[in-house]
């Protein structure tokens, strides 16, 4: 029997066995007692797991939706009050952990917790029993298939269009090993474009949606960056926008403008995007803007005084070159958005030697998930 102590920021459970091994848990949640479980990865002084049978359940353990929640949205476990709650305890815990001290950050959602992905990849599986293809998704932690009858975390259009392409495959007597996978996307109204990915064949161009955010109408791919929640999205722009007071703006990380162009487009502004493929979707999107084509930390000098600097950069964080530069040439304001609120309070404690933080506000853009963007303001001190 092994009792979890705490959530963790990578979404797991902890616990510690009877030999010390920390081992790291899904679907387990704080006071539960994992009697029986699989392990998914074994090192010398750590295992990740999945708990198959608990003692003492917490009283904020809800049952899932979905069977495969495991693979798409393993917090279906918990009350979403909860999952509110425990997001904004975990961005205080990875803040200290950089000698950064905050207050718990308000966090904003729309409300809804499920139906709300624009955009999902399905695995294919060949149920022999059925004699069928069927939709799946990749066990945690493995590459084995599990097929799915339903899935509640992308909307609803997507998963009927993805079903559609699966009957006509079975009507065709296809197999499923002849593609690698089914992606699709869909824009606000429900259209859904996207398709099959063939395997040793290039990616098929797929037909281009377009949304309105902010009032601004975007173009975008269905295999290209383009924001997965858009309800929630519009509502983290409508923060940033607050918060631009300078004449001159510099979006780095810009994907294909969404947030330069929704809070900023009247400005004197620069957008720096490095994919080629969402720099030409950005192009699509600009009208007296300028596009650059670059890495972030490769164009500097477009850094200035009375400016403020949008970032948005990936998982990783911002290059140390681009940090350093901030700190050298103090912009007015720094507006930093990120999906890994680690590598952000990271950045930040080294921001603080020139900046104070005026705001920070969490945005739940993946309900149901461990995953969390977080806003913060820094000005000058």
């Amino acid at each position: 029997m092994i009792k979890i102590e705490k959530i963790v920021p990578g979404g797991e459970g902890l616990g510690t066995d009877e030999n010390g091994k920390k081992i790291f848990f899904w679907n387990a949640l704080p006071g539960e007692e994992v009697l029986e479980y699989t392990v998914a990865k074994k090192k010398s002084h750590y295992e990740k797991a999945v708990a198959a049978k608990i003692a003492n359940p917490s009283p904020y353990r809800i049952k899932p939706k979905d069977e495969c929640f495991l693979s798409t949205s393993p917090w279906q476990i918990m009350d979403y009050d909860y999952e509110l709650k425990t997001k904004k305890e975990l961005i205080v815990e990875l803040f200290r952990e950089h000698q950064i001290d905050i207050d718990e950050p308000e966090i904003i959602t729309d409300g809804r917790d499920f139906y709300y992905r624009n955009k999902m990849e399905y695995s294919l599986y060949f149920d022999r029993e059925k004699n069928k293809i069927l939709p799946s998704f990749h066990a945690r932690g493995s590459h084995y298939k599990i097929p799915i009858t339903r899935s509640s975390i992308e909307r609803p259009e997507i998963f009927a269009e993805a079903m559609r392409i699966i009957d006509d495959l079975n009507a065709r007597g296809e197999e499923a090993r002849k593609y690698q996978s089914l992606l699709l996307r869909c824009d606000q109204t429900g259209k859904v474009s996207g398709g099959l990915y063939e395997n040793g064949k290039p990616h098929p161009i797929f037909e281009n949606l377009t949304d309105t955010i902010l009032g601004r109408r975007y173009s975008y791919s269905p295999n290209g960056f383009f924001q997965i929640n858009l309800p929630v999205y519009e509502l983290a722009l409508k923060d940033i926008k607050k918060h631009i007071d300078t004449d001159k703006v510099l979006d780095l990380y810009a994907g294909v403008g969404t947030i330069g162009l929704s809070v900023a487009s009247s400005r004197d502004l620069t957008l720096v995007e490095v994919d080629k493929y969402a720099y030409a979707e950005m192009s699509k999107n600009i009208t007296t803007q300028h596009a650059v084509l670059a890495k972030s930390e490769d164009v500097l000098d477009y850094i200035e005084p009375e400016q403020t600097v949008i970032l948005d950069p990936p998982r990783a964080g911002c290059d140390e070159k681009l940090i350093s530069r901030l700190n050298e040439v103090k912009p007015k304001k720094i507006i930093y958005l990120s999906c890994n609120p680690a590598t952000q309070a990271r950045d930040i404690k080294l921001l603080l030697e020139n900046y104070k933080i005026d705001e920070i506000k969490a945005f739940n853009f993946f309900p149901r998930t461990p995953h969390i963007e977080n806003l913060v303001i820094l000005s000058l001190k």
